[in-house]
């Protein structure tokens, strides 16, 4: 090679050297796009949905309204810009459709009509919560909130009429007490023990209060007095009167019975306690379709009877039986909570 052959080869070489580097000095904005990574693009971009009156939609990464139209980025089309009237946009339920799929969102309670709204008031007020997960029926008038093996249970208590049928609604056989006598027998129950066992020493009672036709007994209720009994010529309601009382008696056990007593009315209340007769504290839930008694002294071991005051002279013969004895078996017709499962959706074949 000549020497003038490679002088011209090393200006050749510096130049394109200078060029380089010019370029490397270039600011960002005047190099190609391509060349330049975006930060941005580095992560997935949110699809969303761009909701059209017609019920249609585009499937979109983002968009903006500039006057009358709206521009996007189409997701179905690698992110190219593109425009569509926001004439033909819905753009109410565009975005209610990003805030729904927003993280966190949380779904409002739906609106009752006023009508659905006053059934369904109906319906908790008739079927109250008293434990977790567990509420009162609908079939049974009086009940007792029991603890089984650390499990509440309610117990449906069926009521021990004189004439030994067991009622399974609320009847009403009146006698008529002399406030000033002494204890005397009023109902003697079978057996000496009763079906219905308890294991917690301070239960609580559910009464169905008001008259509840569905439950309505077809027995007449009959009153007894002092001179002899007579029809009232009324069938017995199915739940007891919101003015009624209660107390817990603690039965008096024989060989093959149970003996109940009657007590002084006008002493109830007043603070004078009287021989196995234990107080309640009455309280009614809302919407007054039923009443919560609580004994006011937690209760030993033994039988008892709930008995109905119904007057400052008058008690109900037909009692509700009970006995409390912790290591006793579960009751049969106990309730159980009933844990509460979301809807689910399953596809149709």
């Amino acid at each position: 090679m000549s020497l003038r052959s490679a002088a011209r080869l090393g200006l050749l070489l510096c130049a394109a050297c200078g060029l380089l580097a010019t370029s490397a000095m270039l600011p960002a904005q005047d190099r190609h796009p391509l060349d330049i990574p975006d930060p941005a693009q580095s992560q997935q971009p949110e699809r969303q949905r761009l909701i059209l009156k017609d019920g249609s939609y585009q499937i979109v990464l983002g968009y903006k309204v500039v006057g009358a139209v709206v521009q996007y980025r189409s997701a179905e089309r690698s992110g190219e810009r593109e425009e569509i009237p926001l004439a033909l946009v819905d753009l109410p339920a565009t975005e209610r459709w990003k805030r729904e799929h927003e993280p966190g969102y949380q779904a409002p309670p739906p609106v009752l009509s006023p009508e659905l709204a006053k059934e369904e008031a109906a319906r908790a007020a008739s079927t109250p919560f008293v434990a977790p997960d567990l509420r009162l029926p609908e079939e049974d008038s009086v009940l007792a909130l029991d603890n089984f093996q650390n499990t509440p249970e309610l117990v449906p208590m069926p009521q021990q009429a004189s004439d030994l049928n067991k009622e399974t609604a609320h009847a009403t056989q009146k006698i008529a007490i002399n406030p000033a006598s002494s204890a005397h027998r009023i109902e003697e129950l079978r057996s000496s023990k009763s079906d219905i066992q308890l294991h917690v020493a301070d239960p609580v009672f559910y009464v169905r209060i008001g008259k509840d036709e569905t439950l309505a007994d077809s027995r007449p209720a009959i009153t007894v007095d002092t001179h002899g009994a007579s029809s009232a010529g009324r069938p017995t309601p199915g739940a007891g009167s919101a003015t009624s009382g209660y107390v817990i008696e603690r039965v008096d056990v024989r060989y093959d019975s149970r003996v109940v007593d009657s007590f002084r009315i006008l002493q109830l209340g007043i603070g004078r306690p009287q021989p196995d007769v234990i107080e309640m504290k009455s309280e009614p839930l809302p919407g007054n379709q039923w009443l919560k008694l609580t004994p006011v002294t937690p209760l030993e071991f033994g039988e008892y009877a709930l008995v109905e005051v119904l007057s400052s002279h008058e008690l109900n013969l037909d009692v509700w039986d009970f006995g409390v004895h912790p290591t006793a078996l579960e009751n049969v017709e106990a309730q159980r909570p009933e844990p509460h499962r979301a809807p689910s959706l399953n596809h149709r074949p």
